[in-house]
This record gives C-alpha cells, structure tokens and sequence, in this order.
C-alpha cells in the first residue's frame, strides 16, 4: 500500500481506461465508484456523475460508494467530507487501500468504457478526465459477461448479491483490530478529558495563589475557594476568571465529608 503518486495514477487509468494527471481528482467520488464496479459490476453507473463539479454532486457519488460498501460488507470507513474538499493526501491514502482491496479480491477483465456508457452523464467525462478511447452517447445497461469467472472468484454469482471473504480467520482478525484501535481511542479520549481537567484546576490553583488576601478576610474563605477547585467535578468547574469572587466572599455549603477533611 505504498505506491507513489505516480504509479497509482498509471494504475487507475489504466484500469478505466481514464487520463487523470492529479490524485485530487479523484475527490469527485466517479472513478472511485468505477474501482469498486470492476470488482463487483453491480454499482448502478447510470447515477454515478463524472461531469461533476460542484462539491454536493462529489457527495452523491461518494454515497453510492457507501451504498456498495454497505451492500457488500466491507468493513471500511469513508470519509467522504474530506475526500470531496479533493485534497491530495487524504484522495492518496483512500486509493492506496482501495487498490490493495482490488488486488486482493482479484476482479477478472473489465470494460470500463462500456460501463460507462450508462453514466448519468451520457458516457461522456469532464475535459479533466475524458476517456482515452470514444465513447457513444447513448444509455446502454448491458454489462459485460462475467458471471462464469465471477463464480469461480467469488463462490456465488453475480446475481447473489454477496461478496468474497478472504477467510474467517482474516475477519475475526480484521474486526479484533477494530476494536482495538476503539478502545484506544477512547482511552485517549480520557486520558486528554482528564489532562485538561487537571490543568484547569492547576490555573485556578495559581490564580488564588496570585491574589491579594485581605488580612481582615477569615482564611476559611481562601480555605473554601481551594477546596472548591480541588474537589470539585468536571460539570462543576469554578472558571479562573471567577476565582476573584470568591475570595471576597465565597460561601460553600459543606457537607460531612467535607467537614470530616478538615
């Protein structure tokens, strides 16, 4: 999964048979939707838009992708927010997966040209990505026979709607990995909740610690404010800005643990 720009371009035009120069292109969702049709030949092409150019159309096509990711169960997040703002990295590592995923369901030969011919765009392209070869304008919905080989690649026919596993093994795996990286996040998730939370009461620490004490003021309520900002919870912070008021007269009502601490 680690091509370069260059090889990965060479890799999606020569598949549909298409002239792209910049991975940015791709941020339109059209030739994404193609890569997963050369595998499956069931992403409805008739709606897929290669002439868009407006960042909601790049979200229809990007929908459609994730109907046919939903339709065949691969267990891979789209984010479709940014691949649509065509920014080159994000479009660089989408690909990179999306082409080992190609090459390890081993889809057999596929006429993108053909396909293409059933684009909500009359089978044409955008001047930025038109097709090497002639397309004629007109609908077609006739795909290329490729129900025998399927059968040997997938286990099922086309018409079955069901799509390839490697192996169990490799699921259980794939999903253990999942749940990892989750729990990892939510581990830093806490971990940045409880940083922040512990900062904040450092501030408000140092606050009091700046302040001018009236000598006449009873050190009970400096000893209040303090036992505010140590003990109190996430929802009920007391903001550094506030820490003022209460030593000119914070009154906290104490409850028995709190008197049994002091």
């Amino acid at each position: 999964m680690g091509e370069s720009r260059a090889q990965l371009l060479a890799w999606v035009n020569d598949l549909l048979q298409l002239s792209y120069t910049k991975i940015e292109q791709l941020g339109t969702g059209a030739a994404y939707c193609q890569i997963l049709d050369s595998i499956y030949g069931d992403v409805p092409m008739s709606k897929v838009k290669f002439q868009a150019n407006q960042e909601y159309e790049y979200l229809n096509n990007f929908k459609l992708l994730q109907a046919a990711f939903l339709k065949h169960r691969i267990d891979k997040n789209i984010p479709m927010e940014r691949l649509s703002k065509c920014r080159f990295q994000d479009n660089l590592e989408f690909l990179q997966w999306l082409k080992h995923f190609h090459e390890e369901i081993g889809p057999d030969s596929y006429d993108p040209i053909r396909r293409r011919k059933s684009t909500s765009s009359g089978g044409t392209l955008s001047p930025s990505i038109r097709s090497r070869g002639s397309i004629t304008p007109s609908y077609s919905k006739s795909t290329p026979d490729r129900s025998g080989s399927r059968s040997g690649r997938n286990g099922v026919l086309k018409s079955g709607g069901s799509r390839f596993t490697p192996s169990s093994e490799h699921m259980a795996l794939v999903e253990d990995l999942h749940r990892q990286i989750s729990d990892m996040q939510a581990q830093m998730e806490t971990l940045e909740r409880e940083r922040d939370f512990y900062y904040n009461k450092l501030r408000m620490v140092e606050e009091l610690a700046g302040q001018n004490v009236d000598p006449e003021e009873p050190a009970t309520t400096v000893i209040r404010a303090l036992h505010s900002v140590l003990y109190g919870t996430e929802e009920g912070f007391v903001d550094p800005e506030d820490v003022s008021q209460d030593l000119a007269g914070l009154h906290l009502k104490e409850d028995e643990d709190a008197d049994e601490t002091f």
